[in-house]
């Protein structure tokens, strides 16, 4: 999937500036699909205009420039529905956490226990961001699905966490006697 896909299966949920965009992208249900910046989200917009896939509205903003609120086209809505059609590619997963854990015989316990804590948080945090997303998008099949398999990911991420932290403390109990 790319930038200008992304910003035509947003656009078919909601009318957006290029700003809305990114924050949802960066924060919000959107997060989890690709990364996209400013620099790419901007031109990927400007493309999709001149491209007839998207129109947009100019509003004034007093002290500032005026904002740019995007809406899907028919046209973009077609070319939306066609890209969405082919198979989507297999997920890539990166995560620094893994890149640490796999390295740590150089950690002591107690870092290695602060890192699993850490990344104990941050699932939990993103399990509250899911529950968020599902009060702004509502209870529908399409949402309720994405939601629902980031929790069950989520959720046996913080099973798997909650186990291996208690397995570690008890492993430096023991060394420590």
């Amino acid at each position: 999937m790319n930038v200008k896909i992304l910003c035509l299966g947003y656009l078919s949920l909601r009318e957006a500036t290029g700003y809305e965009i990114k924050k949802d992208v960066e924060e919000g249900l959107f997060g989890h699909f690709i990364e996209a910046s400013y620099g790419s989200i901007y031109p990927a917009l400007n493309q999709l205009a001149v491209d007839g896939l998207v129109t947009f509205r100019e509003e004034e903003q007093a002290g500032k420039p005026d904002k740019k609120i995007y809406t899907i086209s028919p046209v973009g809505e077609k070319v939306l529905r066609q890209a969405l059609s082919v198979l989507p590619a297999q997920d890539k997963y990166k995560s620094e956490f893994l890149f640490v854990m796999l390295l740590q015989h150089y950690l002591s316990p107690e870092q290695k226990q602060a890192a699993m804590e850490k990344q104990l948080a941050d699932l939990k945090s993103d399990l509250s961001n899911i529950e968020s997303c599902r009060v702004e998008m509502g209870d529908n099949d399409a949402s309720s699905f994405v939601m629902g398999y980031g929790e069950a990911v989520l959720k046996a991420g913080v099973t798997y966490l909650e186990q291996k932290i208690v397995e570690v403390a008890i492993a430096a109990k023991v060394a420590a006697e």
